[in-house]
């Protein structure tokens, strides 16, 4: 039986856990990213002066389970947004709650924006979510932080230690990643710029911005002596004068 848009949920963290279970219940696999996932992620933990209303759901998921998420999206009430999905279905969806202004955007296999970044690899990891330094990478690959996404960062880096391991954020991921392609670090690395410079006036307690700041200068420096290819060394020789970074795409 096809449920109606009533059964959407207001609260959009209890939206968000509907989601979850309904693609579970029909042996689909989903994990959420963006404002939503980090504040499911970090629970208790989340800095409460950074807290806030979100519009949107963020989902990931493979080319071999879109076309069921998909289905499944307007079973529970999602309504398919049809000459965008028709196009670009390869690689992302989008729904929107009849009853408000919020929406679903449903990204597969790779995570497509300012940056690239081969999220189909980390799908196995465990969690509802996608991993902290994948959390953290898709706000930091934004060219043009807004307050949200600098909250959402700093949240992240607040709760979250640096590791070596996906339990936290996994440096060497990052590390990987950054090693292969300069504009990519380049990105992170101004962005991690400004949440440094913003901490004085974050509404962070003391001892969140030096967790904070610690972090920044534990990634940077993880950066700074990861393996770099020989793309990114000849690509490091150009710099700013070529544009390092996609425009990400205008959707009404």
């Amino acid at each position: 039986m096809t449920m109606t848009a009533e059964t959407i949920q207001e609260d959009i963290q209890l939206e968000a856990r509907r989601i979850l279970d309904a693609a579970a219940e029909r042996g689909l696999r989903v994990k959420l990213l963006g404002g939503v996932a980090i504040r499911i992620a970090l629970g208790d933990r989340f800095p409460a002066a950074l807290d806030r209303e979100y519009g949107d759901i963020d989902l990931f998921t493979t080319k071999s389970h879109c076309s069921g998420v998909e289905s499944m999206l307007a079973e529970i009430g999602w309504e398919p947004a049809a000459q965008f999905n028709a196009i670009n279905g390869s690689r992302r969806l989008l729904f929107s709650d009849p009853g408000s202004e919020r929406k679903i955007d449903v990204f597969i296999d790779d995570f497509e924006m300012c940056h690239r970044l081969p999220l189909k690899k980390r799908f196995d990891l465990p969690g509802d979510t996608l991993d902290p330094a994948d959390l953290l990478l898709t706000k930091l690959q934004i060219i043009e932080l807004n307050a949200k996404d600098r909250g959402d960062a700093y949240a992240i880096l607040s709760v979250f230690p640096v590791t070596e391991g996906a339990e936290g954020i996994d440096l060497g991921w990052i590390g990987d990643l950054t090693g292969k392609d300069w504009g990519l670090q380049h990105t992170l690395e101004l962005n991690l710029g400004r949440l440094r410079e913003g901490l004085t006036s974050s509404p962070l307690t003391d001892a969140e911005r030096a967790t904070v700041a610690a972090s920044i200068d534990r990634i940077e420096a993880g950066m700074s002596e990861a393996p770099k290819s020989r793309s990114w060394k000849l690509r490091d020789r150009v710099g700013e004068r070529k544009k390092w970074y996609d425009e990400p795409e205008e959707i009404d």
